[in-house]
């Protein structure tokens, strides 16, 4: 079943109680698009190793998912979502630390900047190959449904382009044949890195993909913080009620380069200027004046103080240093010391 969302942020309902999480969101877009501006000046000036790779215009879709999901639910996110992995519960120093390879983080300096999260607390750490997330997140339900937990969600992002991998159609129709509480957020920004949309798939949207599947599919406008709060809130519930998973399709532009090494030359004027290449940010901050539920000077004012916490914890994490190859104590995630499961379970032989 595809169900074609039409919200109208007009008709949701003003109250402080109902609004403070889109409150909450904003504060978590606004500290993600700061931090990538922070990452994006550290990086030109040689102070990132690797690629660094911003969120910019996707922040309103992150944040939904992340925020959405309970503490006790699997969240896979990808390279563009700073804001849900700050809604999952993800620090700005914990972030850092994994962008200046400190050996306090959580991945110990390992792995890239990217590939950060903590496995034992349902937060993944992604993987390149960006249609594997969802075999991994679905593989994970499946263990969980095994142990009787049936109460737990498992969310994932991929961007547009991802969607043609093998990886991915293996993945959502093992999905499907076993009803698993999934939701699959797709970020439409008509381009795979480079490759529009024309050139990827010819079917009219991707949400009609669902209908292979025999699986829900949700489309929402990925540049409104209301819709997609509403939208993939609703997803996340149908799934946990035991409707299986759910495919949401979010229409929107990145406002950026693929990664901080590309211009986005190749980016249409034309979808720029049309609804999809709104600035979600300035979109929520709009939102939230007009609901009462923020003042322009209180924006002034958060962004100051986000700026601060961004630079103190630029400091505090430079000031750790890198691991030192000669007394770092090098193990992978699945040996004694750092096993996210028992012992037992590697043991072999009597």
């Amino acid at each position: 079943m595809v169900r074609q969302e039409a919200v109208h942020t007009e008709t949701m309902a003003s109250s402080s109680e109902a609004s403070h999480p889109l409150l909450n969101a904003f504060r978590w877009m606004l500290t993600a698009r700061m931090l990538d501006d922070k990452l994006a000046a550290m990086y030109r000036a040689g102070k990132i190793h690797g690629s660094v790779f911003l969120g910019k215009g996707q922040e309103a879709l992150s944040v939904a998912l992340g925020q959405a999901l309970r503490s006790t639910d699997i969240y896979a996110p990808l390279i563009r979502d700073s804001a849900g992995r700050l809604a999952f519960g993800e620090t700005i120093t914990e972030a850092l630390r994994a962008w200046l390879g400190s050996p306090s983080g959580p991945m110990q300096a390992r792995d890239g900047n990217v590939h950060r999260g903590r496995p034992r607390d349902g937060y993944l750490p992604m993987i390149s190959h960006l249609g594997a997330m969802i075999s991994v997140v679905g593989g994970i339900l499946l263990a969980k449904r095994i142990q009787g937990q049936r109460e737990v969600v498992g969310g994932t992002c991929i961007g547009d382009g991802g969607t043609s991998t093998g990886a991915f159609h293996e993945a959502v129709n093992l999905a499907a044949v076993e009803r698993l509480p999934l939701v699959i957020v797709i970020a439409n920004n008509h381009y795979a890195y480079s490759t529009p949309a024309e050139k990827q798939f010819a079917c009219k949207s991707l949400v009609d993909r669902a209908i292979g599947y025999g699986i829900d599919g949700h489309t929402v406008d990925g540049t409104d913080l209301i819709a997609c709060h509403k939208v993939i809130g609703e997803a996340i519930e149908r799934a946990r009620g035991g409707n299986g998973p759910q495919l949401v399709v979010a229409e929107l532009l990145r406002l950026c380069g693929h990664g901080e090494h590309d211009d986005a030359h190749y980016i249409e004027e034309r979808l720029k200027t049309s609804p999809v290449g709104r600035d979600c940010l300035a979109v929520a901050e709009e939102q939230l004046v007009k609901m009462n539920l923020i003042k322009r000077s209180s924006v002034r004012e958060l962004k100051g103080t986000i700026f601060q916490k961004i630079e103190a914890a630029v400091q505090a994490v430079a000031s750790e240093g890198e691991p030192d190859p000669f007394t770092h104590d090098w193990q992978a995630l699945a040996t004694r010391r750092l096993a996210d499961p028992p012992l037992w379970v590697f043991k072999r032989g009597p």
